[in-house]
């Protein structure tokens, strides 16, 4: 546990100051006109881009395929939309996403035949080739995809952090977990199904401002005095939750959801946010108790508060200068 205490904090202070996980790229590949030697295929790339710099992601077709890529780039949501289209047989072909192996992201896959089940995959850096029509990772790939979604999702990460250092009460703290999973829950379907839609600009810096709120009462907390956050905090975790369940939304309409799994892909992205936020949770209570061994648990915790607090602090006004 602590070996994985410390991996978990070089994570954190390697992506403390920009505060946003690398989302996963997406490639879908749709069969147009089937031939009896090859077809035409309409690609989708996702390609992410993390601080105004494209990743250095690139899916590899085979030889003979003939890319048509005059079409106009497009940008939305944080990934350059590639649209290609290529008349060769990529039945039973391997394809291979360059640069996959130096990252720290994913590829998703969605392979839709013009006649045949649909399939998706889930590349990952030490395996970033597939072969086309090969056993798929159907709908357990989004279970992957939540859990590193939140543990790389540094503010998301922080969140959870503050709300644990505030509450000193296991069975409030099962509370509080509680009530963020539910409301963060609701949101996150309302979004991917479209009856609630906000941009992810806004939605951002006000997650960031959360994380200041949370950070100012850790420095401020007294047992002696009462709060709503110190006597009802999952009432102030209910309401955050919606909040960052319209963050957790806007990654997963990046990469979209099959039609044909809908609800259960979607279930397993939520359940595997809940995995996510539990190993945070047992990493936090093992660095915990190792402070409370070296007596160092009051003066551990002032420090992260202002830490949190000041990167929080930094995240809300470049977020918000970004809206303006």
């Amino acid at each position: 546990m602590l070996r994985l205490s410390i991996v978990f904090l070089t994570l954190l202070l390697s992506s403390i100051v920009h505060g946003h996980e690398v989302r996963p790229a997406y490639l879908q590949i749709d069969e147009l006109v089937t031939k009896s030697d090859q077809s035409i295929y309409h690609i989708l790339w996702k390609q992410p881009v993390v601080q105004n710099r494209r990743l250095p992601l690139n899916p590899i077709f085979p030889e003979g395929c003939n890319i048509n890529d005059r079409m106009p780039v497009e940008v939305a949501n944080g990934a350059l939309l590639h649209h290609w289209i290529t008349d060769c047989n990529l039945s039973e072909a391997q394809i291979q996403i360059d640069g996959l192996s130096v990252t720290l992201t994913d590829v998703m896959v969605r392979w839709n035949p013009k006649n045949g089940d649909s399939k998706n995959y889930l590349l990952r850096p030490e395996n970033p080739t597939l072969v086309l029509a090969s056993e798929s990772s159907q709908t357990s790939s989004y279970l992957l995809v939540g859990i590193e979604h939140l543990i790389f999702g540094i503010d998301h990460v922080l969140f959870v952090m503050c709300l644990f250092l505030l509450i000193q009460s296991p069975l409030t703290l099962i509370k509080t977990i509680t009530s963020f999973t539910l409301a963060h829950s609701i949101t996150l379907a309302l979004s991917v199904l479209g009856l609630v839609e906000l941009k992810q600009g806004p939605v951002e810096a006000v997650i960031a401002l959360s994380i200041v709120f949370l950070a100012r009462e850790l420095l401020l907390s007294n047992p002696k005095q009462s709060s709503l956050t110190l006597t009802r905090p999952w009432l102030m975790a209910f309401f955050f939750g919606l909040l960052h369940g319209l963050g957790f939304a806007g990654a997963l309409r990046e990469i979209g959801l099959p039609e044909d799994t809908f609800w259960s892909s979607l279930l397993l992205f939520n359940v595997g946010i809940e995995i996510g936020q539990l190993l945070v949770i047992a990493i936090l209570a093992s660095i915990t108790w190792l402070l409370t061994k070296l007596e160092y648990k009051k003066t551990g915790i002032l420090y992260a508060s202002w830490l949190v607090g000041m990167v929080a602090a930094y995240w809300t006004l470049d977020r918000t200068l970004l809206l303006i």
